[in-house]
């Protein structure tokens, strides 16, 4: 997560050292079956990206209609007790008004104890645009995505790509890491990964820890995100005569209780809504108002 220093003496610099095989490494106890390197069978790969491609700029489109709730938690731990010592919240439900524009409320905000780093709006940008990465036919030219294998992950199996920029675009930001994607749904199921380019400018630090991003299925054909965490150690190099400092750093997203957001139809008779009675045959006329709520099924738990 992009995460800014908060030192009033001084500029810090900052480097990033938990690498991102750690946590594959872990992952690899925890459900994830060996990887089968053998290319897929009745398909090729380039026919996979394609696919999933689509199904990408179709899942993009659809979550624009879904509501949803968005949980964020980033702590600073200190490692010589393993206690967190600073943490900020923030709980936001993200719903349509009346009008069926998408809208923003803050529902939990309790007082911010960071002291040692400070968020700025760089990082929330993260958050609502590369840790829920999506990987659409409009994204896939900017990107070189390489056919690892197949994995069993849980009880889904899993075609197993590596995917980062081509090329660097000035102001831009990619995603640089590891996507499974589901063999019968063609979407993306799991990411790891961290943001690329990474400043190490002093005085204009942005830099993010690695993080993996976990997705379930939503009313039986979207993969939407659910669930983030991202973590590593961030070191602030001695400058200007202050001492060097690591900041053990964890932040966890969450996205929830998923909802469709549909217009419903009333029925109205001689000025009157008769929706739930019925009227005279032929004289029906419809009006598209307010918004009709499904409950998505139970997805792929974490």
């Amino acid at each position: 997560m992009n995460l800014l220093a908060k030192v009033p003496t001084a500029l810090f610099a900052l480097t990033l050292v938990s690498p991102l095989t750690l946590s594959l490494a872990v992952y690899a106890q925890n459900g994830f079956g060996p990887i089968d390197p053998t290319p897929p069978t009745g398909i090729t790969v380039d026919q996979i990206v394609q696919k999933f491609g689509e199904r990408e700029a179709e899942f993009k489109q659809a979550r624009e209609n879904y509501t949803f709730t968005q949980s964020v938690k980033v702590d600073t731990i200190d490692d010589d007790t393993g206690k967190v010592d600073g943490e900020y919240q923030q709980v936001t439900d993200i719903t349509f008004n009346d009008a069926g524009r998408r809208e923003e409320h803050v529902v939990f905000a309790p007082q911010n104890t960071l002291e040692r780093v400070m968020m700025t709006p760089a990082d929330f940008d993260e958050i609502e645009h590369r840790l829920p990465f999506i990987l659409t036919t409009d994204d896939l030219p900017a990107y070189d995505v390489k056919y690892v294998g197949q994995e069993k992950v849980d009880d889904l199996d899993t075609y197993v790509f590596d995917a980062g920029p081509k090329y660097i675009e000035k102001n831009k930001h990619y995603f640089q890491g590891r996507v499974w994607v589901d063999q019968r749904d063609l979407q993306i199921v799991l990411i790891n990964g961290k943001t690329v380019p990474q400043d190490t400018r002093p005085g204009h630090e942005d830099l993010q820890p690695p993080f993996t991003t976990y997705y379930e299925q939503v009313d039986g054909k979207y993969w939407f995100p659910t669930y983030t965490k991202a973590e590593g150690v961030l070191h602030f190099a001695a400058q200007n005569g202050a001492l060097s400092e690591d900041v053990h750093m964890r932040s966890v997203v969450r996205y929830t209780d998923y909802k469709q957001f549909r217009a419903t139809s009333r029925i109205i008779y001689n000025g009157q809504d008769i929706t739930n009675d019925k009227p005279p045959a032929g004289q029906n006329q419809t009006q598209s108002q307010g918004q009709k709520i499904a409950s998505p099924p139970a997805g792929r738990s974490q």
